[in-house]
């Protein structure tokens, strides 16, 4: 990425007229057309697989780029929930950590647009008054002066569009920063609106089953009373009650920070969102498929990817910014004014004219200069490296969400078999009790298991709708990417020279 400084558009109006004396004007306008110092960036291409490492099953099925472009960008509504739906979008909307990355973007912008001001040269004007008195007893002429001042630093050896270089690259980060940061907090409604979907359903199967375990130990009591059964099978019954309703607090517990959680992800105080959330309406459904690109495409969506790129294209244009701090510094600078005796008489006065030029130069700091180059140069390396990890980071994700995804719906059709047949078992061991063919530890038994069994069906239920959060969070979704740069296979960036 280069930018070019603007070239002057006119003369200042204080040329000489000798010829001799446009010479450091010349030169120096004719320098600042040179190539600036430091690398030139070229964006690294990290070396991708063509596919999946886990490979595409259980409903997840290749596309190209934007075969699924639109359910990515929204991917929550893929749920048919429109509860979570209106969550997610009023967070995109209120949440405070978004309106800190809002911020930071347009202070990028502005820092952008103060590094091109620096091409330009400063023009002022002065208007001043002064009287001189020569002797205690006199008073001299008053003498007045109107005019402008004009100063230009040349960008000679590139230092100021390295700078124009890094606040551009900035800004695009901040830009990426602010996508990353929608891609989170859709993400952390959604698995938060899950969780708390999940403990809805795991407090209902938990009142459930102490509902059941109640009427047992009604029924035990009774048994006991009659004399057909002993204290040990009372207080045993008493305990399996007891430990379901332990379960219990803790459930309503989570089930209350989850809410609290939301109500601050979309910006409004906790217990704003009790209602709205107050009828256990079942975990969100996985989606019957889901698409999922190549992972050169995941790597142009993943806006944490990008930043982390941007980042490295501005620590390496602040490279040959460092470099342009070793060579000299060349400066015009030039006035036209009018004096006069009175101000009435300004427009008539004398003309007086100047042009200078300077050159500045650095002869010994002790290596300093020197040694900020190589400071820089670090910090570019740094840049580098946190930009691949960034790139194996993402394709880790999303690997790991496969995994969950496919693995989720075969443990969740495991479970419903097994809570099933828990289910029916305990119907059988209690009618069996009552007739008094089997023994009551049986009984007990089969109930720890129909609680088991339904709690960690309804966990496995929760984990597959996060599976699919995650799976999305990890391709990018949920923010409208813009043009990026294409992702190839070379694998080296631009060193310094």
């Amino acid at each position: 990425m280069h930018t070019t400084p603007p070239s002057a558009r006119s003369a200042p109006p204080s040329l000489p007229r000798h010829p001799s004396a446009l010479a450091p004007l010349l030169l120096a306008a004719t320098l600042a057309g040179c190539a600036a110092v430091g690398p030139d960036y070229r964006a690294p291409g990290p070396a991708v697989p063509a596919g999946w490492h886990t490979g595409l099953q259980g409903g997840l099925h290749s596309a190209d780029a934007d075969a699924d472009a639109a359910a990515r960008t929204r991917w929550w509504r893929r749920f048919d929930d429109a509860t979570l739906s209106t969550l997610v979008e009023t967070a995109l909307a209120a949440n405070r950590d978004l309106h800190g990355a809002q911020a930071a973007l347009r202070g990028a912008r502005a820092r952008r647009i103060v590094a091109g001001t620096a091409f330009y040269p400063t023009v002022g004007t002065t208007l001043s008054g002064r009287r001189t008195t020569p002797s205690l007893s006199a008073a001299g002429p008053a003498l007045y002066a109107a005019g402008f001042d004009a100063s230009w630093e040349p960008d000679v050896f590139g230092g100021k569009r390295r700078a124009a270089e890094a606040a551009q690259a900035d800004l695009e980060r901040s830009a990426a920063t602010l996508a990353a940061t929608q891609t989170s907090l859709a993400a952390e409604v959604a698995l938060n609106y899950v969780a708390l979907r999940g403990y809805q359903t795991r407090l209902a199967i938990a009142r459930s089953n102490l509902a059941s375990q109640s009427e047992t130990l009604q029924l035990t009591e009774w048994r006991t009373q009659a004399g057909l059964v002993g204290s040990l099978q009372l207080e045993q019954a008493r305990a399996n009650r007891e430990q379901t309703r332990a379960q219990i607090p803790a459930l309503e517990t989570s089930l209350a920070q989850a809410r609290n959680r939301l109500a601050v992800l979309t910006g409004r105080a906790p217990g704003a969102v009790d209602a709205q959330l107050a009828v256990a309406t079942g975990i969100p459904a996985m989606p019957a498929t889901l698409a999922v690109g190549i992972p050169a495409d995941t790597l142009r969506r993943r806006p944490d990817v990008r930043a982390a790129e941007r980042l490295l294209a501005a620590e390496t244009a602040r490279v040959g910014q460092a470099q342009a701090a070793r060579y000299p510094d060349f400066s015009l600078s030039g006035s036209i004014g009018l004096d006069a005796f009175t101000p009435g008489t300004l427009a008539s006065g004398t003309v007086n004219r100047s042009l200078a030029a300077s050159v500045a130069a650095t002869i010994f700091d002790g290596g300093r200069l020197r040694q900020q180059v190589a400071v820089q140069d670090a910090v570019r390396e740094q840049a580098l490296y946190a930009y691949q990890a960034a790139v194996l980071t993402a394709l880790e994700d999303v690997e790991n969400a496969l995994v969950a995804f496919a693995r989720s719906k075969e443990r969740q059709a495991a479970l419903d078999a097994a809570a099933t047949a828990a289910r029916q078992a305990a119907q059988l061991a209690s009618q069996q009790y009552a007739s008094g063919i089997i023994d009551f530890q049986t009984v007990l038994d089969t109930q720890r298991s129909v609680l088991a069994l339904q709690d960690a069906l309804a966990a496995a239920q929760a984990d597959g709708a996060t599976a699919v959060v995650q799976l999305y969070k990890a391709l990018g979704g949920g923010w409208e990417p813009a043009a990026a740069p294409p992702i190839s296979n070379d694998t080296t960036a631009s060193h310094p020279p």
